[in-house]
């Protein structure tokens, strides 16, 4: 669709509220409000005015917000108008508008769409709306605003100068060998070039714990019937979740809470008890429980501590450890301690964290929280921190390969074609992530996921 049609969409949740807010952009956005107002606004001034049907009755009444491009959101004409929140009436003022020729439809997210190409925002900027409405989390809020507010995009376009300042040396080495200054071989080169990777392990570092904000940590209690699973998910979420009995095999399909440790998301998933079953339900919740397990950041295996004295999970159970997936972390979980006696806490075991607790009691789930939250290197002071998606850290990391491989070009043969490529490679993924540099494929994924009216 062209980006010159002025579109229309609500800004507001669907359903009834106190106020409904209808948003306009584009050049055909003046005439909306002329025939809609009966007249136009002061710029960026709030008046309240009678919303006109076609034949001059009122449909509702209103403030009205009118920002003339390129002063507005998107860049372009842009008119507000803040109704009453029911949908019959919202709806009638929206195929109002929708009679004048020339509007659409807004697209998902094509508010933002047109803000990033208006140079309004830059893509990373773009995305933290959508994750600073998702934010499940105070943190979480917190940090999607930062990125809304440049932090992440700042830290990017500095190493992008950085990398730009260097290959000025590096282009210079090529084009002007026979200069008296060799800047491939006099070390400046490849000091420069050690900040860089060195800032860049740093925005690296802080991407992750943004990534942990806005995904979580997915982790699946796995064990046995009767182990205490289904007690563990509701010492953990706090509340009665799932139905905790005596019987093996209660827990038949996949239980799942979400719950937050300092502000990182955790997801975890309660499954059915393994083993094998004649029943055809409990078997289809078994196979829903592996399925889970491989597609898990982390699995706590669930022990009756009154069945065995075992600690290492290979004695425990060879053969469910050697189906799960080969570099998946696992905590063993012994429960029941206030039945064993044991002592209560963390410990390490064959390269596996041991963790000791009642779930029925809740003695220990401390630790195993705290267990949890360190076992995905998350901290929880991050004060000016901000949220990164999966593509971003990608975007890193391809980036901080190139730049490796181009230190091994200018140690190893100084190659300084072939390190002055490496640096392009870096500089080009790190303009993926703001927009500088991207397709329109990518585009449309990231837009179609926002809300309508964004």
């Amino acid at each position: 669709m062209s980006h010159n049609d002025t579109i229309v969409a609500q800004a507001t949740p669907p359903g009834r509220g106190g106020v409904g807010i209808l948003r306009i952009s584009g050049l055909k956005a003046r005439e909306v409000a002329e025939s809609v107002l009966g007249k136009l606004p002061k710029p960026r001034y709030a008046d309240y005015l009678p919303f006109k049907d076609a034949d001059g009755s009122t449909l509702d009444q209103g403030i009205v917000l009118w920002f003339p491009g390129p002063n507005s959101f998107t860049g372009e004409d842009v008119l507000e108008l803040q109704g009453h929140g029911g949908p019959v009436i919202l709806d009638l003022l929206l195929k109002r508008i929708l009679t004048i020729p020339g509007l659409r439809i807004a697209r998902p997210g094509e508010f933002s769409e047109r803000a990033f190409l208006n140079d309004k925002l830059d893509l990373a900027q773009a995305e933290a709306i959508a994750d600073l409405i998702d934010a499940s989390s105070e943190q979480a809020a917190r940090s999607a605003l930062n990125s809304l507010q440049g932090a992440f995009s700042a830290r990017v376009n500095h190493l992008v100068e950085a990398l730009t300042h260097l290959r000025i040396y590096v282009e210079a080495a090529i084009d002007f060998p026979d200069e008296e200054i060799d800047f491939l071989s006099d070390g400046k080169i490849e000091g420069l070039l050690n900040n860089v990777i060195a800032d860049l392990d740093a925005v690296r570092a802080e991407a992750r714990q943004g990534s942990l904000l806005r995904e979580g940590m997915k982790v699946v209690i796995a064990g046995r019937p009767n182990a205490g699973k289904s007690s563990l998910l509701n010492a953990l979420a706090g509340r009665e979740a799932a139905i905790v009995t005596d019987i093996a095999g209660t827990t038949r399909d996949v239980l799942r809470e979400h719950i937050h440790i300092d502000g990182m998301p955790l997801h975890i998933i309660d499954t059915a008890g393994l083993r094998d079953a004649s029943d055809e339900v409990e078997r289809i919740g078994i196979e829903r429980a592996w399925q889970e397990i491989e597609q898990a950041d982390r699995v706590l295996f669930m022990v009756d501590g009154t069945t065995t004295d075992a600690v290492d999970p290979a004695d425990i159970w060879p053969d469910f450890i050697a189906r799960l997936p080969t570099k998946l972390p696992i905590t063993v979980v012994r429960n029941k301690a206030d039945i064993t006696g044991e002592t209560l806490g963390l410990s390490e075991v064959n390269g596996h964290s041991l963790v000791r607790l009642s779930a029925r009691t809740g003695e220990g789930v401390d630790v195993l929280r705290n267990h949890l939250k360190q076992s995905m290197g998350f901290e929880t002071n991050m004060e000016g921190g901000f949220l990164a998606r999966r593509r971003h850290l990608q975007a890193l990391a391809e980036a901080a390969e190139h730049l490796e491989q181009g230190k091994a070009q200018l140690l190893g043969a100084r190659a300084g074609e072939l390190l002055a490529e490496e640096l392009r490679l870096a500089q080009q993924n790190l303009s993926e992530i703001t927009g500088e540099f991207t397709s329109d494929d990518l585009l449309g994924r990231i837009f179609s996921s926002f809300c309508i009216g964004k």
